[in-house]
């Protein structure tokens, strides 16, 4: 009788440690699976194919404008001013405005861009102020990274094997393919459509709340202005191709660095007007100039 308590005793033994592994496999396989759920989504970027579009306005068009926008003033649209041809060479570009959470994972990796340890000359001194405590964080880890400057949206980037976005692929991308005032198409900025002054939420929202455009692009208006490589130019009236002002994207590790002069945001924010949203509206910022309206997505 013994002898059989031991062998069934041994027996249960053999299969509860069967169990175990089993059970440790799964384990292993779902936090595998969630592992690749969550790098895919936060790395998950969209092919624009290249084309040729047409940026700006022609100075005729600025009277229709202003009665579009209710905004009788001719002065605030001459920064679109004059239409000219773009022709862009094919790009990747995320889905998603970088997170406060990816963003944290860049600062542990990277201790020289933590709050408090970025360098004076680089930043306003609004740098990451929202990050006032690991709740609020782990609260507002989907919504998008602001309280950021330039400088550290280039460096998050080039972190990620990536680089900032140029004017010209932002706009094409923000089109998703339509010819019309908003990614979302000609209706009017409302609740349903964005993140923008009409929403009255007064704050950042979750990316990825509002529908993406047609090429799968959220938030291209509305919830944060992006920060873009190009330095603050009036449009050339010439063809262009792949253009970037300052001429540069900043691909070398430090020459980001030197930039003094100011940079072009698109896409408004949750305080902005309609006019804000539109995909043509350009305004700009300094690089220095973290603040609590202003992120960022990447390209390549």
């Amino acid at each position: 009788m013994l002898h059989e308590c031991i062998a069934i005793t041994s027996m249960n033994a053999a299969r509860l440690r069967q169990l175990f592994f089993i059970v440790s496999l799964a384990s292993n396989c779902l936090a595998q699976a969630d592992a690749r759920a969550t790098k895919n989504q936060s790395d998950s970027m969209v092919l624009v194919r290249g084309g040729t579009i047409q940026i700006g306005i022609d100075a005729s068009e600025i009277s229709r404008f202003e009665k579009v926008f209710d905004i009788p003033t001719a002065q605030l649209f001459q920064d679109e001013v004059p239409k000219h041809s773009v022709t862009l060479d094919g790009f990747y570009i995320d889905k998603y405005l970088v997170t406060n959470g990816q963003f944290k994972s860049f600062t542990d990796a990277n201790a020289e861009w933590r709050p408090g340890r970025i360098a004076r000359k680089l930043d306003n001194g609004n740098y990451l102020r929202h990050w006032t405590t690991a709740a609020e964080l782990t609260m507002r880890a989907d919504h998008p990274v602001v309280n950021v400057n330039w400088y550290a949206a280039v460096a998050y980037c080039r972190w990620r094997g990536k680089r900032l976005p140029s004017e010209a692929e932002w706009e094409y991308a923000a089109r998703g393919g339509l010819n019309a005032l908003f990614p979302w198409g000609d209706d009017p900025v409302d609740k349903t459509h964005a993140n923008s002054a009409t929403s009255r939420l007064g704050t950042t929202s979750p990316v990825g709340t509002y529908p993406a455009n047609r090429y799968g692009l959220f938030d291209m208006a509305g919830n944060v202005w992006e920060f873009l490589v190009d330095e603050w130019t009036p449009y050339s009236s010439m063809p262009q191709k792949n253009p970037v002002a300052g001429d540069s994207r900043f691909l070398d590790a430090t020459a980001f660095l030197k930039v003094k002069t100011r940079r072009v945001i698109r896409g408004g924010s949750f305080d902005g007007a309609p006019v804000n949203l539109w995909v043509e509206y350009r305004d700009s910022h300094p690089p220095t100039g973290s603040r609590e309206f202003v992120g960022f997505r990447c390209a390549k």
